[in-house]
């Protein structure tokens, strides 16, 4: 019995070391791959990243890399003023950016700042004391070498550069110590115009741009590194392709108004206006006559974390129905056209049965959104739900490293499946990259739902930097569905939100406060019904083609003016605005007169013939033929573009030759970002490693309880079982 009983128990202390055994090479087989797999998310995380920290610092001082391994000094500062004189439906606004140098040493400052997407960039002055520099276009290479010479030699000098059409550089060289320089540049641009409110949009924060794996980001303080080896080795700012900056410098939580702001707006409407409102800063608006009204900041020293917005609207009856705006520029005559259709009556409304519609919600659940832009984002997609009626089809689709949909197909907009859509969106949450193409292509799925009205909602920040592929996905993809662009955030990517908008034939929706969510969504679902006028033409005096742009005006929706510039040798005479309002036609006849002063109407023609040639581009035109078309219409009207830079050079050397220190100038980081840090939108390498370091942990155990078991099973093992043979 004896022996029976020791060989059972030895027969199972064998057993447990041999599981033992096993367990600890499977443990270890296990630390391998989830190393493995760490690395590989670091990697995947390095190239998928959103902006970083500059560097370490915690308080509100603002550095520079001074060349010595760890060493830093105090960055130069800008200051802005901006000041916008609104005539018509035209804007013209001067930027003066007022770098400080607080330190000892001559430096180079690169301040990195946003401008409206539609911006016609055309005038650079560079104030050193009484005296003005007036900058001139170049080629964006010629300009950098005048540039890099000029800095090179001591002098003074300033580089404007466009980075993406909304994204744009300035560089000043040689900044003295303790000294200021005052750098102008000015701009024109078209008003927006919904449901008879006039919007006057300047961006003031740059959202993080998130660039998908395998289009890798510079970190910081890699981004300055890479700047500065650029620089030392080019003497001229980076090269480094065609859109090499995606990211301001950002500031540390805590530092205040680093990048402040002085905001007046003057506007000459011609008509008295009902209502002027600032959207989301506190304003002193005075009357200053009937028609013209003055608008300034209460805080002297705004921080620039969040967007300014400007909405006007003129008394009752009192707006143009249709306006023209002439130029005559060079022996050519530049018109803009601005033609209001009317609204349509009740009876008109009753008349048109809207379609059911199937619309596809797209939410953004990235690192972007976090803090009140996925409040907001939430708030209207539930808005978006209310809308829908019994005769809808709908789904819901949120996007962040992965997409997401909420069932594989739109079902029909029962109480059941809406009750379950509401619960499943107040669940979302913010995380993760903004992988966007995925959530793109699963909405636009080229099907046509018979008997819909097949429409994608689109919420986001923009942040993204691969603004071009995606543009190009949602013109294969599109097929006949409309895409609604839902801007999101202190400070969304107005460059993607439009341009996505214009390639989906649909439009651009902003909301910048959650008090805004219910009165935007209604207005964009009661707009988005059914088109109010369709098959627009144009006819011009001599009936001879015109080139316009856009070059063929699309469907217009409930409160869209038709805004076209023309270019031609003559435009003097009748021009004839033409369309369907329903099952009826309709056209209205207006006749442009030629300005006494220049109206700046040829650059606006300009700027977009040049965004209409960029588009090709995207689309799959040969660059080598686009580029010079650009560079010709640039020159021409003194305008930056991606291949054009504004640059002035002082002619009198104040700083010593040779090279200088060269710094990037930190800006406020978005008001919407949590507490000023910045998103986290890596793949989770955190968890990654901490599971590595459990398994670890469970290794060590293994190892220890392996260690008191001898791999022959103990002392009950070194002696045969009594009775074995």
């Amino acid at each position: 019995m004896a022996g029976k009983s020791g060989g059972y128990q030895g027969g199972l202390q064998s057993l447990r070391a041999d599981f033992i055994e096993l367990l600890g090479k499977a443990i270890v087989s296990g630390i391998a791959a989830s190393v493995v797999f760490g690395l590989v998310a670091l990697g995947l995380a390095t190239s998928a990243r959103a902006q970083s920290k500059p560097n370490d610092a915690r308080t509100g001082t603002l550095l520079f890399r001074t060349g010595e391994a760890g060493a830093f000094a105090p960055a130069p500062k800008v200051e802005t003023e901006v000041t916008i004189h609104v005539t018509g439906i035209v804007a013209r606004t001067r930027v003066s950016q007022t770098f400080h140098n607080p330190g000892e040493d001559w430096v180079e400052g690169v301040y990195v700042f946003p401008l409206p997407e539609n911006a016609a960039v055309d005038r650079l002055r560079l104030r050193i004391g009484e005296r003005v520099i007036e900058g001139q276009v170049k080629e964006k290479e010629a300009a950098r070498r005048i540039y890099a010479e000029a800095k090179r030699e001591g002098k003074k000098a300033a580089l404007v550069e466009q980075q993406r059409p909304n994204l744009f550089t300035n560089a000043v060289a040689n900044i003295g110590p303790h000294e200021y320089v005052r750098v102008m540049i000015e701009y024109q641009q078209t008003l927006a115009i919904d449901n008879g409110e006039y919007r006057l949009r300047f961006p003031l924060a740059i959202t993080p741009r998130y660039e998908p794996a395998g289009a890798a980001i510079p970190d910081e303080p890699k981004a300055i590194e890479a700047y500065q080896a650029t620089v030392d080795s080019l003497g001229a700012p980076p090269a480094t392709g065609p859109d090499p900056v995606l990211h301001p410098d950002y500031a540390p939580a805590g530092a205040g108004a680093v990048n402040p702001v002085a905001i007046g707006v003057v506007i000459d409407f011609g008509v008295p206006l009902a209502k002027v409102s600032s959207s989301y800063h506190d304003a002193w608006i005075e009357k200053d006559s009937g028609s013209r009204t003055v608008l300034y900041l209460k805080k002297e020293q705004e921080e620039a974390d969040r967007d300014f917005e400007l909405v006007w609207s003129p008394a009752g009856g009192s707006a143009p129905l249709a306006a023209a705006f002439l130029e005559t520029r060079n022996g050519t005559d530049y018109a803009l056209l601005l033609v209001m259709p009317p609204q349509p009556t009740a009876q008109e409304k009753a008349a048109i049965a809207p379609l059911p519609r199937e619309t596809v919600f797209v939410i953004d659940t990235s690192g972007s959104m976090q803090g009140t832009s996925i409040e907001q984002a939430r708030l209207s997609l539930l808005a978006g739900l209310g809308t829908l009626t019994a005769r809808d089809r709908f789904n819901v689709v949120e996007f962040n490293s992965s997409t997401r949909p909420m069932w594989p197909d739109a079902l029909p907009a029962t109480a059941e499946n809406l009750q379950y859509a509401r619960a499943w969106v107040s669940k979302l949450q913010a995380n993760g990259g903004t992988e966007m193409a995925g959530a793109l292509a699963f909405a636009l799925n080229g099907r046509d739902t018979a008997g819909y009205l097949r429409q994608v909602i689109f919420m986001t920040d923009g942040a993204v930097g691969n603004e071009d592929h995606l543009f190009k996905l949602i013109a294969q993809r599109l097929g006949s569905t409309r895409l609604f662009t839902v801007g999101i955030g202190s400070a969304p990517n107005s460059h993607f939100m439009t341009k996505a908008a214009l390639f989906g034939r649909g439009s651009f929706t902003y909301i910048g406060d959650l008090r805004e969510v219910e009165e935007k969504m209604s207005k964009l679902f009661a707009k988005i019904e059914s088109p109010v006028l369709k098959d627009v033409s144009i006819r011009w005096p001599d009936g001879t083609p015109v080139e316009t742009y856009p070059a063929r005006v699309p469907d217009l929706y409930l409160g869209e003016p038709v805004v076209v510039a023309a270019a031609h040798a003559s435009l003097k005479g009748t021009i004839v605005v033409s369309g369907m309002r329903g099952n009826q036609p309709w056209s209205v006849a207006l006749t442009p007169t030629a300005a006494e002063e220049p109206t700046g109407v040829g650059a606006l023609w300009a700027r977009a013939r040049i965004a209409s040639l960029m588009d090709e581009l995207r689309l799959g035109a040969d660059e080598a033929l686009i580029r010079p078309a650009v560079v010709k219409v640039a020159l021409e009207h003194h305008l930056v573009s991606r291949y054009t830079s504004l640059v002035a050079v002082d002619v009198t050397p104040t700083a010593p030759g040779g090279e200088k220190r060269s710094a990037l100038v930190k800006t406020s980081a978005p008001r919407s970002m949590i507490a000023g840090e910045l998103p986290q939108t890596d793949t989770a390498f955190t968890l990654q490693i901490l599971l590595g370091l459990l398994a670890l942990a469970a290794a060590g155990v293994v190892a220890l309880i392996g260690r008191s078991i001898p791999a022959g099973g103990g002392e009950h093992a070194a002696q045969p079982a009594e009775g074995a043979r």
